[in-house]
Parts: structure tokens; C-alpha cells; sequence
């Protein structure tokens, strides 16, 4: 087992990992800007670090920093939780080259899976259901651009190889505007990403997205955690998630599900990770696989009662996983909304001082975040606060616990979208289940 693990992270993510350490018996370290030496998980870990000013490029991104770090405390293993460097292959390459061990997966798997063309070529290899479209790159030839997008059928739309979180997109109706379409997402590609590699697909008009989680420890065992819905959306960032997805049709669920753990071995994954899906009219359609732990995370522990960061200290430190395949079970329902310091109405962020602060409680009710009375939420970084999840037997009990722990849930001194969250669980399409990508936003221009 690892001895002592850098959490190269900060919030709520920071804090859930560091707990998985403390239960392990793992020593922990806590780097920090200087702005957050009041974070929850800071006080708490055995060592902190601060590793720059208050900018994430001055300190959660500055690898040399961090490495650093890792070097002056002794730290074997890095942690890099989600968002930040956490799929950034140069920094898993250097970590390793500095002789850390890197809790994710090997820096050639985050390449090949952080590139979009790349990506679905493995997956349809694997035989991993895709979305019908160029299959590579697109050239400069406008002809055969036309001619590609009259084949797939439109609307077709039109993404930037290292794109991500809705950038880098564009979806054409007609023929008319391609060619200019692709010049300008290429441009912005170019600008935003640094690449301006661009591939074109068949645009799904009413998808749901549906993702699956995995286990594997790059020696040829891949487990999969079954699936979660997280269609409410808003401008492509997820808003509220549920486990496992409802309606889905048992044999695309079981096919899409073997096809997952199939790739995983194929691309030698190590860690945990997420194979993202639109599901539309009963087929499953490969997207993008996020290589990380990804913030919906608890919905699937909750159904299927494994740790997935546990887990992913487990294949880091070389031991077998703790569960195999014909063990995992789905029992009961989970759901998880996402709670932000932002105004639930214009959703501009709304940083300060918590003056008042009351988490829910009771039976089957889990509360993920770094919050406290009188902590100070600054203006630097993403604004999730908090994870609030609930656990039922089936999904009318979990949906009446999620009513319940948002009507107790109480965040004073800053504006936050608890009340956006109480509308959606009693939202009456949301309660039948099955709602596209696109409701919440058709909702919320009502």
C-alpha cells in the first residue's frame, strides 16, 4: 500500500480523498494556494503545502510545484482528483519520470483517449457503439467534406479533436453553412486548445447522455460499475445525476456494459474511469472517456456499495481490486445534485463568507463538501460547494429523500442553487424519468 499520498486537488474532492487515505491507514499531504490554507481537508491532512499564489496557473497548475512538493515531504503517490491536471498527460509523465506514482491512468492512455479522433477509433476496434461520422480528422477538401455530410445526414455536427465541457463545437443544418462551419471551429479549436484538429458526426436531435463507470488495473481485469444518467444539463455542464440510468433497454445496457470492459483491457486502462454515451431510441453512441474520477462518482458507489477512490489507491499501489465482476451488484437508486455558490436564476457565481451553514441528515443521505461556518468561498475557482446524494430502494424513494435533504440543506451569507435543485426533483417530466439533454435548458427558457 502507498504510505503517503499528495492530493493534488483542492474542495470537496480534496477532502473525499483524503478520508479514503486516512481509512487506509495513508499518510496524506495538502497542497494549497495561498488563499486556501482554511480549506477543511488542509487543516485536516498529516502535512500542507502551500505551492503558490492564489491563480490556478501560479498553483493547482503548477506541476513543477507540485512535484516539488511531493519531493519535500516524501510523498510516494499523487493523487489529482478531477478537473485541473488531472487529465493532463504531461503532468502523469512527469510524475512518473519523478518517480511518484501517479493514482491514474499511464500518460499514453490519457493521449490516446484526451484526443477525440484517437479515442473513437480505439473504441470501434473494441467495438465500442459510435456515433456515425468521419471517423478521423477532417481535411481541407470541401468536396469531400460535403459529401461526408450528405452521407451521415444532418444535422451534422462539427468538434474539435481536444475539445471538452461543450467547447470546441458546432452543429450544422445545412449544407449551406459547413465549409464555413468548420472554418471557424477549426479557428477556435486552434485558439482555445492549441490544436485545431476537427472531426465531423451525426448530430442526435433528442439523446439522453448516459455514462459508465470502470475499474481496471492495466494487467488485463476491468470491472464495470454499471451506469448513471446525467442528462440535466445546462450549456453541456451536469446539473443533477441518478444511478442507475432508468429505461434503459436491458440488452443495449448489457452489450454497451461488456463492450466498455472490453476496450478497457484492449487500451491496457489502469484506474478508474468513464465511457460517456448518448442513448437515443434504444442505442448507446460513444462520445468521449473521461480518464479520472468524475464528480458524479457517488451515485455509483451508493448502487453498487464499492469505493471507487479506495479502489483506485488499491491498483496504484500495484494490490488486485476488491471486487470482481460477477459481485457487483445494483441494489436500490442514488441520485446527486450538484450544489453552487451561484445565483439560481442568473447563475452568475456568488463567492463570500458562509454566515450560516446546516447540512441534511438521516437515513441514506450523504453529504460531499468542503463547507463550514465561516469558511470564505473565494472567486478563484469552480463554483461547486457541496454534493448532496440520497440513497432508496428503488427511485420514488431516493427522488422523496433528494426533497427532503434540500428542504434541511441551509447555505446563508452567499446565493447558491439549492432552490434550482428543489424545483427540478419535483419537476413532473423529471419525475418520469428518461428526460433528454436538452430539457432543463427548454425549462429554464420558459
Amino acid at each position: 500500500m502507498l504510505e503517503k499520498v499528495l492530493i493534488a486537488n483542492r474542495g470537496e474532492i480534496a477532502l473525499r480523498i483524503m478520508r479514503a487515505c486516512k481509512e487506509m491507514g495513508i499518510r496524506t499531504v495538502a497542497v494549497h494556494s495561498q488563499v486556501d490554507r482554511d480549506l477543511k481537508h488542509v487543516k485536516l491532512a498529516d502535512e500542507a503545502v502551500c505551492i503558490g499564489p492564489n491563480p490556478s496557473a501560479d498553483s493547482y497548475l503548477n506541476i513543477p510545484a507540485i512535484i516539488a512538493a511531493a519531493e519535500v515531504t516524501g510523498a510516494v503517490g499523487i493523487h489529482p482528483g478531477y478537473g485541473f491536471l488531472a487529465e493532463n498527460a504531461n503532468f502523469a509523465e512527469q510524475v512518473e519520470n519523478s518517480g511518484f506514482t501517479f493514482i491514474g491512468p499511464k500518460a499514453e492512455t490519457i493521449r490516446l483517449m484526451g484526443d477525440k479522433v484517437s479515442a473513437i477509433r480505439a473504441m470501434i476496434k473494441s467495438g465500442v457503439p459510435t456515433v456515425p461520422g468521419s471517423g478521423g480528422p477532417l481535411t481541407n477538401d470541401d468536396q469531400k467534406n460535403l459529401k461526408m455530410a450528405r452521407e451521415i445526414g444532418y444535422p451534422v455536427i462539427i468538434k474539435a479533436a481536444a475539445g471538452g465541457g461543450g467547447r470546441g463545437m458546432r452543429v450544422v443544418h445545412s449544407e449551406a453553412s459547413l465549409i464555413s462551419s468548420i472554418s471557424i471551429t477549426k479557428s477556435e479549436a486552434g485558439a482555445a486548445f492549441g490544436d485545431d484538429t476537427v472531426y465531423m458526426e451525426k448530430f442526435l436531435v433528442n439523446p439522453r447522455h448516459v455514462e459508465v463507470q470502470v475499474l481496471a488495473d492495466g494487467k488485463g481485469n476491468a470491472i464495470h460499475l454499471y451506469d448513471r444518467d446525467c442528462s440535466l444539463q445546462r450549456r453541456h455542464q451536469k446539473v443533477l445525476e441518478e444511478a442507475p440510468a432508468p429505461g434503459i433497454d436491458p440488452q443495449a445496457r448489457a452489450d454497451v456494459l461488456a463492450a466498455c470492459t472490453r476496450a478497457c483491457n484492449e487500451i491496457n486502462y489502469r484506474g478508474a474511469g468513464t465511457f460517456e454515451f448518448l442513448y437515443e431510441d434504444g442505442r448507446f453512441f460513444f462520445i468521449e472517456m473521461n480518464t479520472r474520477v468524475q464528480v458524479e462518482h457517488p451515485v455509483s458507489e451508493q448502487v453498487t456499495g464499492v469505493d471507487i477512490i479506495k479502489e483506485q489507491l488499491r491498483i496504484a499501489s500495484g494490490l488486485p481490486m476488491s471486487f470482481k465482476q460477477e459481485e457487483i451488484r445494483v441494489l436500490g437508486h442514488a441520485f446527486e445534485c450538484r450544489i453552487n455558490a451561484e445565483d439560481s436564476k442568473t447563475f452568475m457565481p456568488s463567492p463570500g463568507k458562509v454566515t450560516q451553514f446546516h447540512p441534511p441528515g438521516g437515513f441514506g443521505v450523504r453529504w460531499d463538501s468542503h463547507l463550514y461556518n465561516g469558511y470564505s468561498i473565494p472567486p478563484y475557482y469552480d463554483s461547486m460547494v457541496g454534493k448532496l446524494i440520497t440513497y432508496g430502494e428503488d427511485r420514488q424513494s431516493a427522488l422523496s429523500k433528494m426533497r427532503v435533504a434540500l428542504d434541511e440543506l441551509v447555505i446563508e451569507g452567499i446565493k447558491s442553487n439549492i432552490d434550482l435543485h428543489k424545483w427540478l426533483v419535483r419537476d413532473e417530466g423529471f419525475k418520469a424519468g428518461g428526460i433528454n439533454i436538452h430539457y432543463l435548458e427548454n425549462k429554464l427558457i420558459k
